[in-house]
């Protein structure tokens, strides 16, 4: 299954890699051969099995421990399901190198994802993770140009993939990822934690779509975005001091989100109106109801007014 051992390339020493899975089946395995067939492979990989009951996952993780060819020396840990902020935790823990490379087991890395990210956080000290672009895969083909930054820009949003690198003494120093949260943003919880370490803590982003991200339907970082008041309402209390020092930007920082987003709609059913398509049942609603106080009332003022005129 392995076999990667022709022309291996030197292993990143100060690096190694924890995968998660639960019920993963050969998706985990897809995402363990992306690992080994990095230009800079991890010194080791952690691949933690969280409870996994399908039997078809259960025999491909024992086909991934007893296969001996594998370029990289693979340890799987087993435990009861505990969500993956618990599972992650536990590979982390294991964990012996300085950095730490963080990797869903139904996701995959391009072939220079460890040896470019590493590189961003072995220049710069202060960087607390880094991470790449993504490109999505299955229902959504597009490129996800995350920007990463400081503590102010993760407080409207989370600003890094859930696959990236992380110093581990940064991981112990926050304590590591909070594993009540298992209805979703945990991710973002956790860079949060890591950003309040420090008063020039920052994740990098490299530019480069290098991380492989599926997408599903009924995918679990969509199911949570149903619940993204209730999250936002438990980020916001657990990291309130941070909310409360950058209480300006916070606030600025998710306007700017609403206003790109409404300019987005504006223009979209301005070309419908000039294509004379018919507008959906929403976008008849906003203009006939046009929400007040947040920029919505003026959208509708230039939609009808173009409306008018192509008439």
């Amino acid at each position: 299954m392995g076999d990667f051992n022709k022309n291996r390339p030197s292993a990143a020493e100060d690096v190694e890699a924890v995968v998660t899975s639960f019920n993963q089946g050969t998706m985990v395995l897809e995402a363990v051969q992306s690992l080994c067939e990095q230009t800079l492979p991890p010194a080791r990989i952690l691949l933690v099995d969280d409870g996994s009951t399908d039997k078809d996952s259960i025999c491909i993780l024992k086909q991934i421990e007893s296969d001996a060819n594998w370029s990289v020396p693979i340890e799987i840990l087993r435990q009861p399901n505990g969500g993956v902020s618990a599972a992650r935790n536990a590979g982390i823990r294991k964990a012996q190198s300085p950095m730490v490379l963080v990797l869903d087991g139904d996701d995959r890395l391009e072939p220079s994802y460890i040896e470019k990210v590493s590189g961003l956080l072995r220049k710069d000290p202060s960087m607390t993770a880094a991470s790449s672009w993504l490109h999505t895969f299955g229902v959504l083909d597009a490129v996800v140009r995350p920007q990463g930054g400081g503590i102010t820009a993760f407080l409207s949003r989370n600003c890094c993939p859930a696959t990236h690198i992380l110093r581990r003494k940064i991981w112990k120093q926050c304590g590591g990822y909070d594993a009540s949260m298992r209805s979703g943003f945990e991710d973002w919880d956790f860079f949060l934690s890591m950003l309040e370490t420090s008063s020039d803590a920052h994740i990098g982003i490299l530019e480069e779509a290098l991380i492989d991200y599926r997408t599903a339907p009924a995918s679990f970082n969509v199911r949570s975005m149903e619940k993204r008041l209730e999250l936002m309402d438990f980020l916001i209390h657990k990291h309130k001091a941070a909310y409360q020092e950058h209480m300006v930007q916070a606030i600025l920082g998710i306007e700017s989100i609403s206003m790109s987003r409404l300019g987005g709609w504006e223009e979209e059913i301005c070309h419908g109106i000039e294509k004379n398509q018919t507008l959906s049942k929403a976008s008849g609603d906003f203009l006939e109801h046009p929400t007040y106080g947040d920029g919505g009332m003026a959208a509708a003022v230039r939609i009808a007014s173009l409306k008018a005129l192509s008439h």
